[in-house]
C-alpha cells in the first residue's frame, strides 16, 4: 500500500489516476482547487478507505505547502505525486496574440503558469523534501502535453507551462536519483474528459478523432494506466522520460 498525492484529482484524468492508485490498494489523497462537490463524487469512486479530500489554489506557494503537509498527515505519508492539476484551455481563456488586450495577455500567462508550471514545482519541492527527509524512495509523475511540443498558437502560455514542466521534470529526475526518487512526464494528446462532451459531439469532434490514425480519441483511463505504471518502482530506470500518449497524432522527431 502506498500513499499517492493526486493534484487537479476532482474530474478527467485526475479522477481516473485517482480511481487507478485505489483499485490497486494504495490510500490516495484527491486536491481539488474549487470544485468540492466534484472531488467529492471522486471521493465516493474510490474502493478501500483511508483517501482524503485536499482544498487549495495550487498558484499559492503558502496552499501548496499546506496541501502536502496535510497529505502527510492524513495518509501517514506521501510515496507517490502526480502533478495532474492546471489551468485547461477554455473558450474564456483563449489568448490568441491578435484577438486579446495586453492586460488579457497578461492574466492568461500569470495564471497558467502559476498553477501549471510554478504549482506543481512547489508541490514536488515540498514532496520531495518529505522523501528525502524520511530516506526513503519515491515517484513523481507530472502530466504534461502534447501542445509543449505541437505549438498552442491560441493557448501560447498553456503549451509554454507544459514544455517547461516536461524540461522541470527532466531537471528533478536527474537532481533527485540520488535521493531515489524517481520522475517521469507523460504528454497525453486530446483526451475525452468530461468538460470535452460537448465539443466531441460537435463539429469539431470529427476532426479530433481525425488527428489519429487510430480515428479516436485517448481515454483519461488510457493516461492513468500509463502513470500507474511509472509510477511503480519497475519503472524507475524510466524516470527523466516524457511518454507521448497521443495515439499517433504528433510524432515528435
Amino acid at each position: 500500500m502506498r500513499r499517492v498525492l493526486v493534484t487537479g484529482a476532482s474530474r478527467g484524468i485526475g479522477r481516473a489516476v485517482a480511481v487507478k492508485f485505489a483499485e490497486r490498494g494504495d490510500r490516495v489523497g484527491v486536491h481539488y482547487a474549487a470544485q468540492r462537490q466534484d472531488a467529492e463524487e471522486t471521493l465516493r469512486l474510490l474502493p478501500g478507505s483511508g483517501h482524503v479530500l485536499l482544498a487549495g489554489d495550487l498558484a499559492d506557494p503558502e496552499a501548496a505547502r499546506r496541501i502536502v503537509d496535510e497529505a502527510v498527515g492524513s495518509l501517514g505519508g506521501i510515496d507517490v505525486l502526480v502533478n495532474n492539476a492546471a489551468v485547461a484551455p477554455t473558450a474564456g481563456n483563449r489568448h490568441s496574440v491578435a484577438d486579446v488586450s495586453y492586460a488579457q495577455w497578461q492574466r492568461s500567462w500569470h495564471h497558467m503558469v502559476d498553477v501549471n508550471l510554478l504549482g506543481a514545482a512547489n508541490v514536488t519541492y515540498c514532496v520531495a523534501r518529505h522523501l528525502i527527509d524520511r530516506g526513503e524512495s519515491g515517484s513523481i509523475v507530472n502530466i504534461g502535453s502534447r501542445g509543449a511540443f505541437r505549438g498552442e498558437p491560441d493557448f501560447p502560455a498553456y503549451g509554454a507551462s507544459k514544455a517547461a514542466l516536461h524540461a522541470f521534470g527532466q531537471s528533478m529526475a536527474v537532481a533527485l536519483a540520488p535521493h531515489a526518487i524517481a520522475v517521469v512526464s507523460v504528454a497525453p494528446g486530446f483526451v475525452a474528459t468530461e468538460r470535452q462532451t460537448a465539443k466531441m459531439s460537435g463539429p469539431a469532434g470529427d476532426e479530433l478523432r481525425g488527428q489519429s490514425p487510430f480515428g479516436r480519441v485517448g481515454t483519461p483511463e488510457e493516461v492513468a494506466d500509463a502513470v500507474l505504471y511509472l509510477s511503480s518502482p519497475q519503472a524507475a530506470w524510466s524516470s527523466g522520460a516524457v511518454l507521448d500518449l497521443n495515439g499517433a497524432s504528433y510524432l515528435r522527431t
